[in-house]
């Protein structure tokens, strides 16, 4: 399954999205760092122009994360395996002798690994930027982390498998619809679903639902190889 995955990564010229991830980052960390310390979340009078819930730093961190890379990983999927099936190389692919489902599963393992670890190292950058410009400026929102807890990390990482595996509902749409497009719009349906807010009900601060999706994300990603043996090619 390893050399599946490092034969995807290399098929699939890994280090350009090495790059998109970096300028993803970059981008993410400046604009988190002026929301927190350049003013740009305040009112005129100074206030924050906040939701409820959402003048804590880890907030704007975790939404902005998770949606730039919930939609990022449905499109690596799409690229990796519903525009293989459009372009028909999965048809040289399926010509090897290995199983049908263990090449999707290798395909779908490729892009999840590589994405938990880019949004975790993203995650990382942000906090740490965040964390150094907090000794020395006032920040608009509060600090509410704390990098030397245990804790932190635990969280990160969980909600880091969470984001990322919830791609696998995108990805199971665009295979059952045969459209690269059906799996990017259905990530950004995820995303106002699950950072929907009703008053002062909010799905992201659910602490049920990263559980659920967890489970219902792996079980759309079965469901996407269980049939592969016998399905016919898009």
């Amino acid at each position: 399954m390893l050399k599946l995955i490092k034969l995807e990564w290399k098929k699939n010229n890994i280090k350009k999205y090495t790059l998109k991830v970096l300028i993803m980052t970059a981008f993410l960390c400046l604009f988190l760092f002026a929301l927190a310390f350049l003013g740009i979340a305040e009112d005129p009078d100074g206030t924050l122009d906040a939701a409820e819930g959402m003048n804590v730093i880890s907030a704007p961190i975790e939404l902005f994360t998770s949606m730039c890379f919930l939609i990022f990983t449905s499109v690596m999927l799409a690229s990796f395996i519903v525009s293989a099936y459009k372009n028909k190389t999965m048809n040289l692919m399926f010509s090897y002798p290995i199983k049908r489902q263990r090449i999707l599963a290798s395909q779908m393992a490729a892009v999840w690994l590589f994405c938990l670890a880019a949004l975790i190292a993203a995650k990382l950058v942000v906090y740490g930027c965040i964390y150094i410009g907090s000794q020395s400026m006032q920040s608009s929102f509060f600090i509410d982390f704390d990098m030397g807890s245990p804790s932190f990390y635990i969280q990160l990482l969980m909600k880091s498998v969470v984001t990322i595996s919830m791609s696998f509902i995108a990805l199971f749409v665009g295979l059952i619809m045969k459209s690269s497009k059906a799996a990017i719009v259905t990530s950004f349906i995820l995303i106002f679903l699950t950072q929907a807010s009703i008053g002062d009900f909010s799905l992201a601060g659910n602490l049920v639902l990263p559980v659920i999706l967890t489970v219902v994300s792996f079980t759309f990603a079965v469901l996407s190889i269980m049939n592969a043996e016998k399905k016919d090619l898009l």
